[in-house]
């Protein structure tokens, strides 16, 4: 499959945020979010091909415990079945991170982390095409796919936020999900590759949860190390 890179850091995002884990990065997707932070795994993927065993081979130099299946969109990458069994028989505790746009089919992993992408993502028809535009539109919410990870998974939903507004989008789409996650599942976190926009947005974030029950999430990553790859 298709690896942009492979690397130990601490998890910034989420549940398990400051985790020590490795991250798996393959390389491809079916969305174009405008904002992508990941554009050398989505708009241009570039990487290297590498079997599950050179994967588990990398894996096993770091000391970690917890490795996280990450994208792009990681459910597309051929072989990551295989390559997800194959880390759960280690002993790994495995997180997928998807935007939740393609069935599991029964791919194991601790934790699902679905990042569904709202309205604001789509890209303008001048940044990749108006064939793109409609598609990402078309795919970028699929409830019955939603469904079955909530139904079936031990679940996380994250959500990249840039205006307050967005909280009736997003209670919008969480209340046609079946089941419906708890709110202490619902994560808001800023959208931004910097500090400074992080922070900002962070402050009606904070006030966002405070009024949903809805966790704040940072991104650690970015705070410590900016938008920087390996990270």
């Amino acid at each position: 499959m298709l690896i942009a890179e492979i690397f130990y850091s601490v998890q910034g995002e989420g549940l398990l945020a400051g985790v020590p884990s490795v991250f798996v990065r393959t390389s491809g997707c079916n969305l174009r979010c405008r904002w992508c932070d990941t554009p050398y795994a989505s708009w241009e993927p570039e990487g290297e091909t590498l079997s599950v065993e050179d994967i588990m081979d990398r894996v096993r130099e770091h000391p970690a415990t917890h490795v996280v299946l990450t994208g792009g969109e990681p459910m597309m990458a051929k072989g990551i079945h295989d390559l997800a069994r194959q880390l759960k028989a280690s002993g790994y505790h495995l997180t997928i991170e998807t935007a939740g746009t393609i069935e599991p089919e029964g791919i194991v992993c601790d934790l699902a982390s679905l990042s569904p992408k709202l309205a604001d993502s789509t890209p303008e028809g001048e940044q990749f095409g108006e064939g793109w535009s409609r598609r990402h539109e078309e795919c970028r919410i699929k409830p019955e796919v939603l469904d079955a990870w909530s139904a079936g998974y031990n679940c996380q939903f994250k959500f990249v936020v840039s205006d307050p507004g967005q909280i009736e989008e997003i209670n919008e789409l969480l209340g046609g999900v079946t089941p419906p996650p708890a709110p202490g599942q619902v994560l808001l976190m800023p959208e931004g590759i910097d500090p400074e926009t992080l922070q900002d947005r962070s402050r009606f974030i904070v006030e966002l949860c405070k009024r949903t029950g809805y966790r704040f999430c940072p991104r650690l990553h970015i705070e410590l190390f900016g938008n920087t790859k390996g990270t």
